[in-house]
């Protein structure tokens, strides 16, 4: 019985998983070839620069998915309360609970950032701007928003890593709760 491929969003979130589980480095493409079940061919058919092309795939997968769940609500949402909770229950739901690494946030730290790094900046300086206009619309000052929206992305990417790192998923949720109070959200009840 033949196989039927991955359709491409399929494709990209197996492959992101397999990086999760072992860097850019470790993801040989024997271990992307197994977990698709795609053979070199296949792979390289889709992705013809192969793993470093995967990888920018990957990037751009996940920017375009925080692009629509996360920039876009902080930007058009006409509260800029909502737009903030959206982002913290969106980032919440994307990272589940803690479980999940930020891949985005590992190629940075690991050897492969050189790769991709005008791909990180950007999605990381967005998150930031686009949670700054947000604070700033809800009635910090700009200064101050743009400092407050760094240190919200620099608390969540912490979060994760110290989550994995105490194996404690309660840290990143303590974390989340914490952000609510620090970004002027109600307490959740």
């Amino acid at each position: 019985m033949r196989r039927i491929a991955p359709d491409r969003d399929q494709l990209l979130g197996i492959i992101a998983e397999v990086f999760r589980e072992h860097g850019y480095e470790g993801a040989s493409l024997v271990l992307i070839g197994e977990a698709t079940g795609l053979g070199k061919g296949s792979l390289y058919h889709f992705f013809p620069g192969g793993k470093e092309e995967m990888a920018r795939a990957v990037i751009a997968h996940i920017d375009g998915w925080f692009e629509e769940n996360v920039f876009a609500p902080l930007s058009d949402s006409s509260d800029p309360l909502a737009g903030i909770e959206h982002m913290l229950a969106g980032t919440d739901s994307y990272f589940r609970s803690g479980r999940r690494v930020c891949l985005i946030g590992a190629f940075a730290l690991d050897e492969s950032r050189d790769l991709f790094a005008d791909q990180i900046r950007d999605y990381f300086g967005r998150w930031v701007t686009h949670l700054a206009g947000a604070l700033e619309r809800s009635g910090h000052r700009a200064g101050e928003a743009g400092e407050l929206a760094e240190e919200a992305v620099a608390a969540i990417q912490g979060a994760l890593t110290l989550a994995r790192a105490a194996n404690d998923l309660d840290v990143f949720s303590r974390a989340l709760r914490r952000l609510r109070m620090r970004l002027g959200l109600p307490a959740k009840t």
